[in-house]
């Protein structure tokens, strides 16, 4: 609720314009159920003619005009304010998943930030396009009208006065739990778009492995999840209006009984002012029943808020980059010193990592599944913030230097690297941040080993390919891969085991292209096939997330059982 206010207050020049628009609306109901009676009694008690009552019904089609055109006005203020409020959350929201979009992408899964970005903005929408304005009118509208009554006929005034405060009250009563219940709504809904993404984009793997009935089930039993969800938002929403309708009913049949008793029994009114009370009591009580309905909108719209509130404040650390400049003419001396990394509390995490990389060497990575040498490459390559210790690049810490000034300086070769949808040409271009001759690229796609697949497409390297690299095999996306690596000329280049589950002859193709590379960059490697990296300079043994040992090959086989027993299980035993 906090967060909504302060959103509100933000907008102060079209709060402002709402409260004048809500005196200028009250104006117009007050005149117009003036001029109505007025025709009314002039018509039909003292039989006037028709002429004498033509000013009087231009004066109320203008006043019908302006009350329509100012509750356009306000409508068109709220939505306005809704829109710039939905802008700012969406900027903020995706500047908060961009900036450092390797740990975004650890928290929760996509379709649960895409249902928050999208669904759950979209809910606080009603707050400022109704809820503000409704708030605005009622609070002006009513009291305007209940003020004018007063002046009129002190009794019907004194009727509504006590009658009125029931209205929020059952509103409050009956509302209680619509924040909660829309929290809840919000929860399944992300639920249910994030299960739905994850089982969509591994959808064909299901197929594969006969698991896609299980993941149907479960897609099945998270919609029924939000349905009720939802139906107990609507039930709430029903059983407010039904509430809202009575009260507002029976208020005014009680002032219909007062006027009719001391109009006839009594005879101390006239029927003028009797007729302008039971015109003006039915408006008054609609803006406070528009208020009422509006009021389960913004409670809805407040559990948007928090789940929002919550995913705004929710601590994701950002790595840390300064404003120096990084020239390097060679690859530079990195020096892990008690380098530490925990995605999140009670979970995995580096510890106490301690080495130094020499320019132009060769470095391997090596461990069992799960020992962190993905994570220690995130690390190196800065995609992550260190818990704790800190690498320094040519003697100085790596956050002092300028994010793009570093990784101007890398390319990162992943198992399945991306490809966007575009042409070949093109995919290959974004190793080079200004623009790429034809040439350049067409000489490092024949370094990476893919200019004689290429030259045999009738569209050669304008030939489309899909999203995610769509069409191609797992080579051919790691040879292009290489050739952005081989288009940029980086100092350092870090390879996430590219070779795993290529053929012998994709894979002697890229091992070649890798050392080409090599003569001019540093080379990381975390490999999973220990004998391509049997002639690398230093060999880094990860064990649950600690370094374990680090040499040369033949030291290693001396030295570590650990390596020792990898080894010969990669070699069949022997």
């Amino acid at each position: 609720m906090a967060k909504l206010k302060e959103l509100a207050y933000e907008q102060k020049n079209r709060l402002v314009s709402l409260v004048i628009l809500a005196f200028l609306s009250g104006l117009t109901v007050i005149t117009q159920a003036y001029l109505f009676v007025m025709v009314v009694d002039r018509i039909f008690l003292k039989q006037g003619s028709f002429s004498n009552i033509v000013s009087i019904l231009i004066g109320l089609l203008a006043i019908l005009f302006l009350r329509t055109f100012f509750h356009y006005l306000s409508g068109r203020t709220g939505i306005k304010i809704a829109s710039m409020v939905k802008h700012d959350l969406r900027k903020t929201l995706l500047h908060k998943f961009s900036n450092d979009p390797m740990q975004a992408s650890l928290q929760g899964q996509s379709g649960q930030k895409v249902s928050v970005l999208m669904d759950t903005i979209d809910e606080i929408d009603s707050y400022f396009s109704s809820y503000i304005p409704q708030v605005i009118q009622a609070s002006v509208i009513p009291i305007m009208i209940v003020v004018f009554i007063f002046t009129q006929h002190f009794a019907t005034g004194l009727i509504m006065v006590i009658t009125a405060p029931f209205i929020p009250i059952f509103m409050a009563i009956i509302g209680f739990n619509t924040k909660d219940k829309s929290e809840e709504q919000m929860d399944k809904m992300a639920a249910f778009s994030g299960k739905f993404l994850d089982t969509l984009q591994g959808l064909t793997t299901l197929k594969l492995f006969g698991r896609s009935n299980e993941q149907k089930k479960a897609i099945l039993k998270s919609s029924l999840d939000f349905r009720d969800a939802t139906m107990e938002v609507l039930k709430i929403a029903f059983t407010n209006s039904l509430a809202l309708e009575f009260i507002s009913m029976l208020s005014i049949g009680i002032i219909a009984l007062e006027v009719a008793i001391r109009l006839i029994i009594f005879q101390d009114i006239s029927f003028f002012t009797a007729f302008l009370m039971l015109v003006l009591a039915p408006e008054f009580y609609t803006k406070l029943k528009d208020l009422g309905s509006a009021f389960h909108t913004g409670r809805g719209s407040m559990g948007a808020a928090k789940k929002l509130e919550h995913e705004l404040e929710e601590n994701v650390p950002m790595v840390s980059w300064g404003n120096e400049n990084l020239k390097m003419a060679t690859p530079p001396i990195i020096t892990l010193k008690d380098v530490g990394f925990r995605y999140r509390e009670n979970s995995f995490a580096l510890q106490h990592i301690e080495t130094e990389i020499h320019p132009y060497e060769q470095v391997a990575i090596v461990g069992k599944t799960g020992a962190g040498k993905t994570t220690l490459l995130h690390v190196i390559a800065g995609l992550v913030p260190l818990s704790e210790g800190k690498i320094e690049v040519d003697g100085r810490s790596l956050s002092n230097y300028k994010e793009k000034d570093w990784f101007d300086q890398l390319s990162y070769i992943s198992q399945n690297p991306y490809l966007f949808s575009g042409t070949i040409s093109e995919n290959i271009a974004i190793g080079r941040q200004r623009v790429a001759p034809r040439e350049e690229i067409e000489q490092a796609a024949k370094k990476a080993g893919i200019s004689e697949l290429v030259e045999t497409l009738e569209k050669g390297y304008d030939t489309p390919i899909g999203e995610a690299g769509r069409g191609l095999s797992g080579g051919e996306k790691q040879r292009i891969a290489l050739a952005r690596a081989f288009l940029k000329k980086p100092s350092i280049i870090l390879f996430d085991e590219p070779t795993t589950g290529l053929d012998l002859q994709t894979e002697r193709i890229l091992q070649s292209s890798i050392k080409e590379l090599s003569t001019h960059s540093t080379v990381i490697t975390v490999a999973h096939r220990l004998h391509t990296i049997q002639n690398a300079d230093n060999i880094l043994i990860m064990e649950n997330g600690k370094l374990l040992a680090s040499g040369t090959h033949q030291d290693l086989m001396q030295t570590v059982e650990a390596y020792q027993s990898m080894v010969i299980a990669q070699q069949g035993g022997f």
